[in-house]
Formats: C-alpha cells, sequence, structure tokens
C-alpha cells in the first residue's frame, strides 16, 4: 500500500494534507524519516509514525450502535442527520450501517465497512431472526398472535411466520421476524388493524443490544458478539 494512503485511510487528512506531512519530515516508517507519498509499506508489519505516535493499522471494523430516534440510517443525507456521524472518530474508514432502520426508529443497529459482514447477515437466504420491541395503539390479542404465527398478507405477498409475544402491559409486546421487508412490522400491525406507536429493535440473531449503552452511544463487537451473531 502507497504511504500517502495508508496516512489517509487511517485519518491523518486528505491525501494533499499528509503529503505535506510527508514533506515536512513528520513521518517515519520504521525510524526512518519517508518524505515520499509513492513508498510502499506493509501496513502488517513495517512501523508507522507521525510526530511520534505510532498509527496502528485499522482495517475492518464492525460497532453496536444504539440508534436513537430522528437518525436516517444511511451514510449521507443531505436533510436528516446520519446513524454514521455519530461515529466520527471512524468516518475515514467508510462505515456503512447493516440495514436500516427508519428513522422513526430506535435501538440495535449495526456499523461496518465490511461488505461481507453485511452479506451474511443481510442475506435473504440467511433469515437471521431481529427482534423489536413494539408499543402499540391497540391490545394483543390471541387472533393476532396466531397471524402472525401463520403469516400476514401483506401487498408484496405474504411474510414469513413471525413470532409476536405478549408482555404484563397490554400495549407492549415483542416481535421477532425472519425477513427485513420496508416497514414490516410497521404493516404486519397495520395488517391486523393496530397501528405501532414507537419501536425499537433489541436483537439480531442471539445478540441482544447492550444495556450499557446509552441512546446515540456505540461499542465495537467483541468476538462473544460475532459467535451470538452466528459469525466466525
Amino acid at each position: 500500500m502507497r504511504l500517502d494512503k495508508f496516512l489517509a485511510n487511517m485519518g491523518l487528512g486528505t491525501r494533499t494534507e499528509v503529503k505535506t506531512l510527508l514533506k515536512k519530515g513528520k513521518v517515519t516508517v520504521n525510524n526512518k524519516v519517508e518524505k515520499s507519498p509513492k513508498t510502499n509499506v506493509n501496513p502488517d508489519s513495517d512501523e508507522i509514525c507521525c510526530e511520534d505516535k505510532l498509527i496502528e493499522y485499522i482495517d475492518k471494523v464492525y460497532f453496536m450502535l444504539n440508534k436513537p430516534k430522528g437518525y436516517v440510517s444511511a451514510t449521507v443525507d443531505n436533510q436528516h442527520s446520519t446513524v454514521i456521524d455519530l461515529i466520527s472518530d471512524f468516518e475515514h474508514l467508510k462505515l456503512f450501517p447493516v440495514g436500516r432502520l427508519d428513522k422513526d426508529t430506535e435501538g440495535l443497529l449495526l456499523i461496518t465497512n465490511d461488505g461481507n459482514f453485511n452479506h451474511q447477515l443481510m442475506n435473504p437466504s440467511k433469515h437471521v431472526p431481529k427482534t423489536y420491541e413494539v408499543i402499540s395503539k391497540n391490545s394483543i390479542t390471541k387472533n393476532d398472535i396466531e397471524s402472525f404465527k401463520t403469516g400476514i398478507e401483506l401487498h408484496d405477498g405474504l411474510t414469513q411466520p413471525a413470532l409476536l409475544e405478549v408482555t404484563d402491559d397490554e400495549y407492549k409486546s415483542f416481535v421477532t421476524i425472519y425477513e427485513g421487508r420496508y416497514h414490516q412490522v410497521k404493516r404486519m400491525f397495520h395488517a391486523i388493524n393496530n397501528e405501532v406507536l414507537a419501536l425499537k429493535r433489541i436483537k439480531i440473531g442471539d445478540l441482544a443490544l447492550d444495556r450499557q449503552l446509552e441512546s446515540g452511544d456505540y461499542r465495537q463487537l467483541t468476538p462473544q458478539d460475532f459467535k451470538l451473531l452466528g459469525l466466525k
């Protein structure tokens, strides 16, 4: 990898800004000042420093975000703040959300720059379950539970069987779906003559939203998290 590309990818500035750092002798490779942006480096074995600070190579990253309401699941939006805006320290790594949550939906959202990771979780053939906490306008009936269990007819076809669980609060329920259609949970509730008032994703696979994460906070995934997702 070219030295200027490595430095830019690690967030030290634009290619032009990085070349200025190099020209000023601020960068060393294996304890030797290096001024040429074209120098090839091996991020895994070379020791690269800028102003005596070691630049650690980060390639793929994986985050759990507790998405707040009001943010769109996109990388760029001209009208609204995006979930990527909440992880500004890593914006140079070209992050993107894994799947999406509606602007008014909160909860568990994974963020990465690894396309394969995204594919493993979002490919419809994988049937990775996703669980939501729902506050609804009307209480849940036994017929509603059975309807979800057999599948709900929407304008784009019958949904896969879903799990609808009631709680002690008659207006609060948990829904687990195995596909990811547009506004799916909201549309399913609408189809049973009910409406979603609040929606929060709390689980993907067996990975639950970290309760220590305040709204808008994030953390990197751990090896245990990957196991709970059924990966690695």
